[in-house]
């Protein structure tokens, strides 16, 4: 076999390894968090504040609790899906924001799926931030986004964050944010 073959044959196993292997998933999810860019932060003159805070949503054990005991509290709210590739590059950052502000920003990872997949996810990728399930068809103080997206509340209810695609969460910019929202 002449050298360009074994090249073209290896480039052929490369590519193909994205389509069917489990090398071609984490590789797809880690393409998705080199492009992911940092979240814009909302200028404080133009941020939008939410009217109420009645929401009623269901945690990793199915209870319904509502949203309102978050009120006064910075907020960070993710929508993802566990069968969407960027939500999985996505919720290995907000794994990270997790596990630094867990005890000061109140995190709602917030899915509309059921709870088997959802766990086997969760599981698989070791993550350990609390899962909130959603209410389709409930009322919400903010607009219901499709997945990935989020919002970033500071303790007023102001949107600071608004962010409709995959997003690069653990950074200096958003670590400095968060830090100044939780001091407010």
């Amino acid at each position: 076999m002449s050298k360009k073959t074994i090249v073209n044959v290896v480039l052929i196993v490369i590519v193909a390894s994205f389509f069917i292997t489990p090398v071609g998933y984490y590789g797809k999810v880690w393409l998705n968090k080199i492009f992911a860019k940092t979240p814009t932060i909302i200028a404080v003159a133009d941020r939008e504040k939410i009217k109420d805070y009645e929401w009623e949503l269901k945690d990793a054990n199915w209870n319904v609790f509502n949203f309102n005991k978050s009120k006064g509290k910075v907020v960070f709210i993710n929508f993802w899906a566990s069968w969407r590739l960027p939500c999985a590059a996505e919720l290995q950052e907000i794994q990270e924001v997790y596990t630094k502000y867990k005890d000061t920003v109140e995190f709602y990872i917030i899915t509309n799926e059921e709870r088997a997949p959802v766990e086997e996810f969760m599981v698989k990728n070791e993550f350990t931030f609390p899962v909130t399930y959603l209410f389709i068809g409930k009322k919400s103080p903010l607009e219901i986004l499709e997945a990935p997206a989020s919002y970033l509340l500071n303790k007023k209810g102001e949107v600071v964050i608004k962010e409709l695609d995959i997003a690069d969460w653990d950074n200096t910019t958003i670590d400095t944010l968060l830090q100044d929202l939780i001091k407010e």
